[in-house]
């Protein structure tokens, strides 16, 4: 049932990220990336606050105190691979368009994978390595990339990527050590509007009243995304480890292009609906590969 509902937790993250990313290009009319992530993660952190202290208040000191260092010191990380994944795919989409955005960002599918095996020295279940090929054909039809011209965002997203990679990991390490999903959710999105404001203040210009003209925008991204999805992902991750959550995560291409189309009257071809049906058996198989081979041993024994 916990793996279910971590499934369910890891759909949903997908489904507002997917969807998010219109309010992400919108939201950019008046205002600098930094100065609309630090706008909207101080909205998420606003919305998960609450949650966090209503249903996790008794515990949050006595889990921080089973090992403080350790504690803040994912804290850190966790918030600067948030930040500077965000940053850079917001900036990236002043260069490039969501097409290509949706297929560089989908690089943290292998990225993930590959860092766990080479540099954690982890071991990865054969199924994750057809299933990243299924992902990444996926997105490539998806977006229509073959169509789509290279630019100086695409090489941000691809950066952007690897961030997106450090972040799904770091999630990966902190709730198999804490069992504090709201809280460190909350402190995450305040971290990320701090040095999002912090930078925003030196290299933009922050008006307020321009802000406010972002208000819409913002307030989906800060308070869907950026607080209940990002809260949900470091639920998701509990029961999901990070290679196959990164493939349930590829899905946010699938939700993008179905939102632009119900939203922005973007209809879908036969090249989109095969990627989307591509990345859908990528998925799937990621999970039920796994459990096939349980379901084999459980009855040879």
């Amino acid at each position: 049932m916990t793996k279910t509902m971590s499934l369910v937790s890891a759909l949903l993250c997908t489904f507002i990220w997917g969807t998010t990313f219109i309010a992400q290009d919108t939201g950019m009319d008046e205002i600098g990336p930094l100065t609309f992530n630090g706008a909207r993660f101080f909205i998420g952190f606003l919305s998960v606050l609450p949650f966090a202290i209503l249903f996790e208040k008794k515990k949050i000191i006595k889990e921080i105190n089973l090992n403080k260092k350790l504690f803040f010191k994912l804290l850190f990380f966790v918030g600067l691979f948030l930040f500077l994944g965000t940053y850079v795919q917001q900036a990236a989409l002043l260069y490039t368009d969501i097409a290509n955005a949706a297929f560089f960002t989908i690089f943290y599918v292998p990225i993930v994978p590959i860092i766990l095996y080479f540099f954690y020295n982890k071991s990865i279940h054969w199924s994750i390595w057809p299933s990243i090929l299924f992902c990444i054909a996926g997105v490539y039809l998806l977006s229509d990339f073959s169509n789509a011209t290279m630019r100086k965002g695409d090489g941000l997203v691809i950066l952007c990527a690897i961030f997106w990679s450090l972040h799904i990991i770091f999630i990966g390490k902190f709730i198999k050590q804490f069992d504090l999903p709201l809280s460190f959710g909350a402190l995450q999105a305040l971290l990320v509007a701090f040095f999002s404001t912090f930078f925003a203040i030196i290299f933009e210009t922050v008006t307020f009243s321009n802000i406010l003209n972002e208000y819409i925008s913002i307030i989906y991204a800060g308070a869907l995304s950026g607080g209940v999805a990002f809260t949900l992902q470091i639920y998701a991750q509990k029961n999901i480890s990070a290679a196959p959550a990164a493939i349930i995560f590829s899905l946010e291409g699938v939700f993008a292009a179905v939102a632009a189309w119900l939203i922005l009257n973007q209809i879908l071809g036969f090249n989109n609906i095969l990627g989307c049906v591509l990345i859908l058996l990528g998925v799937l198989f990621s999970q039920l590969a796994p459990l096939y081979k349980k379901k084999l041993k459980v009855n040879y024994t």
